[in-house]
C-alpha cells in the first residue's frame, strides 16, 4: 500500500471514481422507470447517488481538519446507504430486477467499505497542507484626517 501515490485531488481517489461510475448507473437505470416516478423515486434515487461523489468532494476540501472531514465522509456514507434503500424500493416496485438490485447495491457496499477505510485512516489524509493559496496580507489604511 505504501507503493499507492498520493491522491492530489478528490479526483484521484478510488472512492469519488467509483461513487461516479455508481450516479451513471443509477442514471442509466432509472431512465426506464415509469413517468409517474419522476418526481419521486427517480427524483430520490439520482440525487442521493450523485450526492455521494459530492460529499467526497466536500470531505477534501476540508480535510485539514479531521473532524470536518470524518463528518464529510460519514454524510458520504449516509447517503450511499440511502440509495440502497431507493434501490431496494425500486426492487419491491417491481422497476428493477434482482440482478439489477443486487450489482447497484453492491457497488454501493463496495463505496461504504472504501469510505469506512478513509475514516479509520483519516489522519493520513487530513492535517495542515503543504501548499496553502492564499490572498497576501493587504493593509488598509484609514484616513484620520476629516
Amino acid at each position: 500500500m505504501n507503493n499507492l501515490p498520493h491522491a492530489r485531488s478528490y479526483h484521484d481517489l478510488l472512492v469519488y471514481q467509483k461513487a461516479r461510475q455508481l450516479a451513471q448507473e443509477v442514471f442509466r437505470v432509472t431512465s426506464t422507470f415509469p413517468k409517474e416516478e419522476m418526481f419521486s423515486l427517480t427524483d430520490q434515487i439520482r440525487r442521493s447517488s450523485r450526492s455521494i461523489g459530492a460529499q467526497i468532494a466536500e470531505a477534501w476540501a476540508k480535510r485539514r481538519y479531521e473532524r470536518h472531514f470524518l463528518s464529510k465522509l460519514t454524510d458520504a456514507d449516509g447517503e450511499q446507504q440511502e440509495t440502497q434503500h431507493w434501490i431496494e424500493t425500486a426492487l419491491d416496485c417491481g422497476y428493477i430486477t434482482v440482478k439489477q438490485a443486487a450489482e447497484l447495491k453492491e457497488m454501493c457496499k463496495e463505496i461504504g467499505r472504501l469510505l469506512g477505510g478513509m475514516m479509520a485512516k483519516a489522519n493520513l489524509f487530513c492535517g495542515e497542507p503543504t501548499k496553502i493559496l492564499r490572498e497576501s496580507v493587504v493593509e488598509y489604511l484609514v484616513n484620520d484626517e476629516q
